[in-house]
């Protein structure tokens, strides 16, 4: 068990890479209570059921609960009702958590300033898509332009009170630099999905498919990826669930090519390990303030094509754990494709390369960081 500390992250509402950063804090400080705003068991990982969660009076709501983009106007003021009883506090951050208060240190734990502020239009997805998805655009646009001026002060207040911070690459480094002036220390987080565990074997799918591990959001540009995997005649599996689900199942009915797509919405961890197993590439074309996915294709010591932006730049080395593409387009990401699977990948050598990105690391350096703000926090009793 581990005492005066607490832990807080946005909303536990959906399975993402931040979604398992947070399993991963509680790991290192176990039994410490974690502050959320909004918590969904069928849309989140079951872990979460297993903490000492404390949610906030939204989490009253099975619509907000459901569907957290509605909850945004609201999340600050969430926030702000709760109030934390701890001598650290480890806040997980994509545009909340770091608001929390009570704490007498906070240490914010940033993966990317909040997208809807600083990064409005990849939040919002490329214009076009046919009148319906123009006018939905439009409508969140216009929501976003009313909130943003009193969110971006709650927001830069919130980061002005946080006593350490740590990002998770060198993008979200300068973004939080540019964002709020802080120089930040990046610490990036371990590949949590690894081989060890059980397997659930997908019948329908023959090993040697492309694999892409995505929400299904307009920014991450899995219509590149399922449009890439058709030119190239290859067989796709798309593991995620998201508001741009109805548009992708019509592109990928499309019959574009000989390849097949799979849109397999949400996956266990059992279903999602023998996916990673069995795939020959994982492909990614969404700009990522971190490239987690490609750890964790690299722990099954697959190889991935990933854009050569952001993250990824963190994560992949070309020609030892992967191959970059220039721009998110279908002709491109086809080519890349194509030269992956051409190559020879040294299984070894992607392994040496994800144990650099160990969880041990990661837990160490965020303890002794912690021990640090507990002492500061001693010291001024």
């Amino acid at each position: 068990m581990t005492t005066g500390v607490a832990l807080a992250h946005d909303y536990a509402t959906q399975r993402g890479g931040a979604e398992r950063v947070a399993l991963l804090l509680a790991e290192a400080f176990p039994g410490s209570p974690l502050y959320t705003t909004l918590h969904d068991p069928d849309g989140t990982f079951p872990e979460f059921d297993r903490l000492d969660l404390r949610t906030s009076r939204l989490d009253r709501s099975g619509v907000l609960r459901r569907n957290h983009r509605l909850a945004l106007p609201l999340l600050a003021g969430a926030v702000d009702g709760q109030r934390v009883d701890a001598d650290v506090l480890v806040a997980s951050s994509t545009g909340w958590a770091h608001g929390y208060r009570g704490a007498r240190r906070t240490v914010v734990y940033c993966h990317a300033p909040a997208r809807w502020l600083y990064q409005r239009d990849r939040y919002l997805g490329p214009p076009g898509g046919g009148l319906a998805r123009s006018a939905r655009r439009a409508v969140v646009a216009a929501g976003l332009g009313a909130v943003t001026p009193g969110l971006r002060r709650w927001d830069a207040a919130a980061a002005g009170r946080a006593d350490a911070y740590l990002v998770n690459s060198t993008v979200t480094q300068r973004a939080v630099r540019e964002a709020y002036g802080i120089d930040a220390e990046v610490l990036p987080p371990p590949p949590a999905m690894l081989p060890v565990g059980p397997e659930q074997e997908v019948p329908a799918l023959e090993p040697g498919f492309l694999l892409c591990v995505a929400r299904l959001l307009p920014y991450k540009n899995v219509d590149v990826v399922i449009e890439a995997a058709q030119a190239a005649g290859r067989e796709l599996v798309v593991v995620g669930a998201g508001p741009d689900r109805a548009r992708l199942a019509t592109l990928a009915a499309r019959s574009g090519g000989t390849g097949r797509v799979h849109l397999m919405g949400r996956v266990d961890d059992a279903t999602l390990r023998w996916l990673y197993r069995h795939a020959s590439l994982l492909v990614a074309a969404s700009y990522e303030d971190y490239g987690l996915s490609p750890l964790e294709a690299g722990a099954f010591g697959r190889p991935s094509v990933v854009l050569h932006d952001g993250g990824y730049l963190d994560t992949v080395v070309a020609g030892v754990n992967g191959v970059f593409f220039d721009a998110p387009r279908a002709d491109l990401v086809a080519a890349a494709i194509e030269l992956a699977a051409s190559s020879r990948w040294d299984e070894g050598r992607i392994a040496e390369h994800v144990d650099r990105f160990s969880a041990a690391r990661f837990e160490e350096r965020l303890q002794a960081v912690v021990a640090e703000q507990r002492t500061t926090a001693g010291a001024g009793r």
